[in-house]
């Protein structure tokens, strides 16, 4: 369903940008005073950047349509701008290559990537405006660039269906549909790539929820006695883990959410990680046992698990576990730790985290 939403929406994109560049030109009558590419090339990039935003907003949170919109109010009008700026670059980079001495049957395909490539500069660009995850410099730039080559790529491809289409229509004399089905081709194969490249399943986070509430200098309701508890705030091993937005400090507060490794095995528990040595909890909980459970992390795959002697100390989507079977976890799993007694019995303190694996924009 995620792949056809941005193959509709980068048709319909493309097919919206084209007729707007032609309302310009022949309605408004630009083109007496302005090349038409100058025209065209900014009308398709702000058509597909903002599409293709809009799409991904929503899809990326689609039971929540008013905070979407209110969302994309900044990252439209940065898509709009930087369409403006990016397609009118290209289009006088286009004017100077009519001008060169290089075939036209070469500039047809350079126009089409220089189109590609400035709608993937600006949708990779307004991404900075519109995700937690572009906190990340490594993560943005890969993203950027990643957006950069395969929307190029796209336009490359849509480059030699154009070519295709032009000597199938010359010879049955009929080029009037030429270029809205070489934009509808763009746009299709646009979606194409942006549903892949735009996927937010690329990770798997734990997001803090009840249990990571702050209450000042410590968390008072933890009972001192107990022989797992010490003056520590829950926390994670940064050696391993990171949060995904940009906290310095290594403490667990509500709302943030853990970055997991594509691969591994990461331990939740009470017992204290002690430096250079082996052993501990990468998130360490107070008051669970010193090993509550392990989340084994594969490609595109994690696994919940629990330690045989406390699998009664967790619930997973508020079903407590009746026995120590490993649990494959799946997006928007909630899983919940309850702090022990010292008597045995679970007390009323807990953590509770909800597992992604996949950022859902913007609420990641």
């Amino acid at each position: 369903m995620r792949t056809y939403l941005y193959i509709l929406a980068g048709i319909t994109s493309a097919l919206i940008g084209w007729n707007l560049g032609q309302f310009a030109i022949t309605n408004l009558g630009l083109s007496r005073l302005i090349p038409e590419e100058i025209i065209l090339f900014p009308c398709i990039a702000i058509s597909l950047a903002v599409g293709m935003v809009i799409n991904e907003i929503f899809i990326s949170n689609p039971t929540r349509p008013k905070i979407n919109l209110r969302i994309a109010k900044i990252p439209i009008l940065i898509a709009v701008g930087l369409g403006i700026i990016i397609g009118l670059i290209f289009g006088f980079i286009y004017q100077i290559l009519l001008f060169s001495p290089i075939p036209g049957n070469i500039i047809r395909p350079l126009s089409w990537l220089l189109i590609g490539s400035s709608v993937g500069l600006t949708e990779g660009l307004t991404w900075w405006w519109r995700s937690v995850e572009a906190g990340d410099r490594k993560r943005f730039r890969q993203r950027l660039i990643t957006g950069i080559i395969a929307a190029s790529g796209a336009a490359l491809v849509t480059a030699l269906f154009f070519e295709l289409i032009r000597s199938l229509l010359s010879q049955i004399n009929n080029r009037g549909f030429e270029d809205p089905l070489g934009f509808s081709i763009l746009g299709f194969v646009l979606g194409l790539v942006f549903s892949i490249t735009n996927s937010p399943s690329y990770m798997a986070a734990l997001r803090a929820g009840a249990g990571f509430e702050y209450k000042g200098p410590n968390y008072g309701d933890i009972n001192p006695e107990s022989t797992t508890v010490n003056n520590h705030l829950p926390s994670i091993n940064k050696s391993l883990l990171k949060f995904v937005s940009k906290s310095r400090t290594s403490e667990i507060e509500e709302g943030l959410s853990i970055q997991l490794p594509a691969t591994g095995t990461i331990r939740i528990g009470s017992a204290i990680k002690q430096p250079n040595r082996k052993g501990g909890s990468d998130i360490y909980l107070p008051g669970v046992p010193l090993h509550a459970a392990d989340i084994v992390l594969m490609q595109r795959k994690a696994i919940l698990s629990p330690n045989p002697r406390h699998f009664d100390t967790i619930e997973v989507n508020g079903k407590p576990l009746i026995d120590n079977e490993d649990i494959p976890l799946k997006h928007n799993h909630i899983l919940t730790f309850h702090s022990l007694h010292p008597g045995g019995k679970n007390e009323e303190k807990i953590y509770r985290f909800v597992y992604y694996n996949r950022f859902l924009d913007p609420q990641a």
